[in-house]
């Protein structure tokens, strides 16, 4: 299946069995001192062996001074030895190794004791960081040339040059942040001298036969004397003649609300940049490869297939299943595990560094273990009746499958899924609901029995007599108590988002986090006038940092009002009281809808059975304590595995 997907590809003297590229994302899965792990390795080797054509190593810093800790580095000799056995590793597992080289200028932030670059002076609160120097310059190009050396010493096939995400090469390159005065700033020839000029140095340390790709932005977002379409072709033309023969067309930079565009969560369309990507292929006549929330092989194939692109970037579509390629390949589309865009653990999992170590993914909790959390099947198989249906139940249910256990789940409702499938209800979220649903249908076709509309009785329990009890009953949404609320419709934010009502009029939202926004985001695309109330100083407080962007540029859209600092405490004929910087005001509404959380289901008399029938049991996902989904599944995953 999918034909042109899987064609192989030559680039001078390397040959790619297909078009789908590993991009160079960044895990935090380096030590402190920037060295290759194991688990980076593992974690590389497993993509590989699972079909990915190519994969590129993530952000390697060529300059010491400003390496930042836990990123790859290639910036000193002692490096190399690493990286060979990273790349020996690739290629034993049958894939191809890239290394993307690169110096992250404000990015580098993130390690207070990484020295920062900038094209031009770039203030900074109370400071100003100060322009680099042209010796400065020189070090850095130098940098590159050395750091392409030690590619090739260490095995690579290939080298990207990033020239994008206003790291330092673009912010030279864009206007938007090159204010310079001398040859390096000014007219669009000068910008562009700088990466001309790292390009030549690593170009001029790698044999002929070796590829040299380049990542772009398409063009410059939300920011004012930006790039445009038309000056990246001009200096991708530019950049063939230097050597270039590939170019990975991304978008966005780290400072203006374009950063979605890096990561871009479930809110962006999918395959929103394969027409920039198409164009610079046909204006530039250069081998190029589409990015962009291109997670699904059929919509590869297409790309592929109508000549917009020569390759496709799947990265998170590989986080969440590193079986991706070969799946595809074979046939079994309904088998993978598909990245729904929530950025939970790949974005948010790397900004939060906190609390997770490294990247994580909320559809694949072995992401960065491996080889630690591979399954081995039981030498003592436990029937396991597993209580709830959702995705933290769905997935103890399958890794006990895998692991040789007996799973059976008993589910109150009428499908499989739970709050996934309800959230997969907001406007632009269909892609969350179908994942739990093809997820329910795989779990089915594992032979996996599921009682629907059943709850758990005492009864229940003696028949199937399980030796373990998992409870992942959920939680529901809370009742909010207000004086007077019996004088408008009050609906809660589940039956909105299900559709089983329809709120009328000027709707009040109250509640301003993720599942609020997204309810009145239901109700004013269909036409309701809505206003969300917050308590908080901020609406969107448990949503990560790009999904909340797109969130709230979507609210402003729709014409959502936004109230915040605003704490309901009755209901009149004319409205909702708030109390709102110090005083009281009427928030006027013909209809109520009530998003101010959810709290777990009771599960005190199912908890009690299982202490007097001395059955163990374990509490996961939101029958535990309300969370994210990413928690939920994890903590489905690790009861499985280590039961």
């Amino acid at each position: 299946m999918f034909n042109h997907l899987f064609q192989p590809i030559k680039i001078r003297d390397m040959e790619l069995l297909n078009r789908v590229i590993m991009p160079a994302m960044g895990t935090r899965m380096a030590n402190e001192k920037s060295e290759i792990t194991q688990r980076l390795i593992d974690y590389h080797e497993a993509r590989a062996k699972g079909g990915c054509g190519l994969n590129i190593v993530e952000v390697a810093s060529v300059h010491s001074p400003s390496a930042p800790a836990h990123f790859v580095s290639i910036s000193e000799d002692s490096f190399i030895e690493g990286h060979k056995k990273l790349t020996s590793a690739i290629h034993e597992a049958g894939g191809k190794a890239g290394i993307q080289l690169w110096q992250g200028s404000i990015a580098v932030g993130m390690d207070q004791k990484a020295k920062i670059f900038v094209a031009s002076d770039m203030p900074f609160g109370k400071y100003t960081i100060p322009a680099i120097t042209k010796n400065e310059i020189k070090e850095i190009v130098d940098s590159y040339g050395k750091a392409a050396r030690r590619c090739v010493e260490a095995g690579y096939d290939c080298i990207e040059f990033h020239c994008a995400h206003n790291y330092l090469p673009h912010s030279f390159l864009s206007g938007g942040f090159n204010r310079r005065q001398d040859e390096y700033g000014g007219s669009f020839e000068n910008r562009m001298r700088f990466p001309l000029e790292c390009i030549e140095a690593i170009r001029n340390n790698i044999p002929e036969g070796m590829p040299l790709f380049m990542r772009i932005d398409a063009h410059d977002d939300c920011l004012p004397n930006g790039l445009t379409i038309e000056e990246i072709i001009e200096f991708c033309k530019r950049a063939k003649e230097a050597g270039v023969d590939v170019l990975d067309v991304s978008r966005g930079n780290i400072i203006t609300p374009a950063s979605i565009y890096e990561v871009p969560p479930i809110d962006i369309p999918n395959g929103f940049n394969v027409e920039n990507a198409s164009r610079i292929r046909k204006e530039t006549g250069m081998v190029t490869i589409a990015v962009g929330r291109i997670n699904t092989p059929e919509f590869g194939e297409d790309i592929i297939k109508e000549n917009k692109a020569d390759m496709v970037v799947m990265g998170r579509a590989q986080l969440a299943d590193p079986e991706f390629c070969n799946k595809a390949k074979t046939g079994k589309v309904k088998d993978i595990i598909y990245c729904v865009g929530c950025n939970q653990g790949c974005y948010d999992g790397f900004c939060d560094v906190v609390n997770r170590e490294f990247i994580t993914c909320l559809r694949n909790p072995s992401l960065g273990h491996e080889k630690e959390y591979n399954l081995h099947k039981t030498d003592t198989p436990k029937k396991v009746l597993i209580v709830g249906g959702g995705m933290a139940g769905m997935e103890a249910a399958r890794v006990l499958k895998e692991r040789g256990h007996i799973p059976v789940i008993y589910e109150a409702g009428e499908s499989l899924g739970g709050q996934f499938v309800t959230a997969g209800e907001a406007p632009g979220k269909g892609e969350m609901k179908r994942a739990a649903i093809l997820y329910g249908e795989k779990i089915q076709a594992l032979g996996i029995p599921v009682h629907f509309n059943t709850f758990i009785t005492e009864d229940i329990i003696s028949k199937e007599n399980p030796d373990q009890v998992i409870i992942s009953i959920g939680a529901s949404p809370i009742n909010l108590k207000l004086e007077g609320i019996e004088k408008k419709p009050v609906y809660n934010s589940h039956e909105v988002l299900k559709g089983k009502v329809r709120p009328e009029g000027m709707v009040a939202v109250i509640g301003g986090g993720l599942v609020g926004l997204e309810t009145a985001d239901a109700l004013a695309t269909t036409g309701n006038p809505v206003k969300v109330l917050e308590m908080k100083e901020a609406a969107g407080a448990d949503l990560g940092s790009l999904r909340k962007i797109a969130v709230m540029q979507k609210m402003k859209s729709l014409g959502v009002e936004i109230i915040v600092n605003a704490t309901c405490v009755a209901v009149e004929e004319q409205g909702i009281v708030i109390e709102h910087e110090g005083k009281r005001e009427i928030v006027s509404c013909d209809s109520i809808v009530v998003a101010v959380g959810a709290k777990s289901n009771d599960n005190s008399e199912l908890v009690a059975l299982c202490e007097v029938k001395n059955i163990p049991f374990e509490l996961i996902g939101d029958a535990k304590k309300p969370r994210r989904a990413i928690n939920a599944i994890e903590e489905g995953f690790l009861v499985a595995r280590t039961l």
